[in-house]
C-alpha cells in the first residue's frame, strides 16, 4: 500500500508525482491541453494563444539559507524559477500570486525586501504581482503561482523530441551547485551562480520557434533528458565530454573535491534550458548566450546512456527531494 511506503522506497520524488496523477486522473475539462507532467499545465485561451500555469515551492533550509543569501536574493532567486517553467515552454509571464510562510520571529523589514527581490524579477520581465496569501511556520517558505501565455506556434514541450534531433544545452552547467558546495565548505569563490541564478526567458523565445522538445535544468542535466526522454518515448546519448562547464566551476568544483561533471550531471538549479532539435533548424538559432550539443536522441530501445571515453554508463539520476529522509 502507498500509505506503508516510504516516498524513497516508492522510487522518489518523481515516482511520487506520477503515483499523484493516476489518483487525480485525467482532466475532465476540454481546454486542458496538457496537465500533470510538464514545466507547466497549457490551457486553450484563444486562437493564437495558449495558457500556461506553473508553481513552485522554495523552503528554507533546502533551496536557501540566510546564512549566505540577503532577503533581496532569496526573493529574486524564488521568482527566477518559476519564471524558468514559463521560460522552457515558449511563453511569457503575465502575473504572479505570492503564498508566504513566515517565522513568528522574522523582521517586517526582512520580509519587504523579500518582496522588493521578487518585484525586481517581476519588472525585469514586465509582469504584475496580483496577489497571494500569508501564514506562519517555522521556517520561510516561498510558494509562487505564474500565469502566462504562449503564441500556439511557440509551444514547446517535453513530449516533442524525434529521433535523430540534437540534445543542446545553453550556457554552461554545474555553476549553481558548485556555488552551494563551495558555500557549505566554507570557502570563499564566485557563488553567485547559485545565490542569484538567471533563467533563459529571452532565448527560450527564440529556440522555441525551432525545437522539437525543451526543458529547464532545475534538477540536473541526467534528470531533465530522462524527462524529454520518458515523455517523447525515446531514447538518448550524452556525450560526457561536450558538457559545457566553466572555468570557475572547475576551479570550485576542485576547492571542495567534487566532479564537476557529477555537479553538471546531478547538481540542478542553472536554470539552463535543454532542448532537442533537428540538425538542419539548428543554424536558425541565434541567441546571445552560447549553445552546446552535448547527444543525440535515439531510439527508446538503445535507452539513456553516458559516453564517456567511447564507455557507455548509465547517466545516474537528478536531484530528488526525497533522497534523504
Amino acid at each position: 500500500m502507498l500509505t506503508m511506503t516510504s516516498i524513497r522506497r516508492l522510487g522518489g520524488e518523481f515516482a511520487l508525482i506520477n503515483a499523484i496523477a493516476k489518483v487525480t486522473g485525467k482532466p475532465k475539462n476540454k481546454r486542458v491541453v496538457v496537465g500533470i507532467g510538464d514545466d507547466a499545465a497549457v490551457l486553450a485561451y484563444d486562437k493564437k494563444h495558449y495558457m500556461l500555469l506553473t508553481v513552485d515551492m522554495l523552503v528554507e533550509g533546502d533551496h536557501f539559507s540566510q546564512k549566505w543569501s540577503t532577503p533581496e536574493q532569496i526573493g529574486m532567486k524564488a521568482m527566477e524559477v518559476n519564471v524558468s517553467d514559463i521560460a522552457a515552454m515558449g511563453g511569457l509571464p503575465e502575473y504572479a500570486l505570492i503564498s508566504i510562510s513566515l517565522p513568528e520571529d522574522v523582521p517586517v523589514e526582512s520580509v519587504i525586501r523579500v518582496y522588493k527581490g521578487m518585484n525586481t524579477v517581476a519588472r525585469k520581465y514586465n509582469f504584475d504581482i496580483i496577489g497571494g496569501n500569508t501564514t506562519h511556520g517555522k521556517n520561510l517558505i516561498i510558494d509562487i503561482i505564474i500565469a502566462g501565455f504562449v503564441e500556439k506556434d511557440r509551444l514547446c514541450l517535453r513530449s516533442g523530441a524525434k529521433i535523430g534531433d540534437l540534445v543542446c544545452v545553453t550556457g554552461d552547467l554545474g555553476k549553481s551547485a558548485a556555488g552551494l558546495e563551495t558555500l557549505k565548505a566554507g570557502f570563499k569563490g564566485n557563488v553567485k551562480p547559485h545565490l542569484e541564478p538567471k533563467c533563459r526567458l529571452k532565448e527560450a523565445r527564440m529556440i522555441s520557434l525551432h525545437a522539437n522538445a525543451m526543458i529547464d535544468v532545475s534538477d540536473g542535466l541526467a534528470s531533465e533528458v530522462g524527462h524529454i526522454c520518458e515523455r517523447s518515448n525515446v531514447g538518448a546519448e550524452v556525450f560526457k565530454e561536450k558538457i559545457p562547464i566553466s572555468k570557475n566551476t572547475l576551479s570550485l568544483a576542485k576547492k571542495v573535491g567534487k566532479d564537476p561533471y557529477d555537479l553538471a550531471l546531478h547538481g540542478g538549479e542553472d536554470f539552463e534550458l535543454v532542448f532537442t532539435i533537428p540538425e538542419e533548424k539548428l543554424e536558425n538559432i541565434k541567441i546571445a548566450c552560447p549553445i552546446t550539443i552535448v547527444g543525440r536522441i535515439v531510439d527508446k530501445k538503445r535507452g539513456i546512456y553516458l559516453v564517456d571515453k567511447g564507455r557507455r554508463m548509465p547517466p545516474g539520476s537528478g536531484y530528488d527531494h526525497f533522497k534523504q529522509e
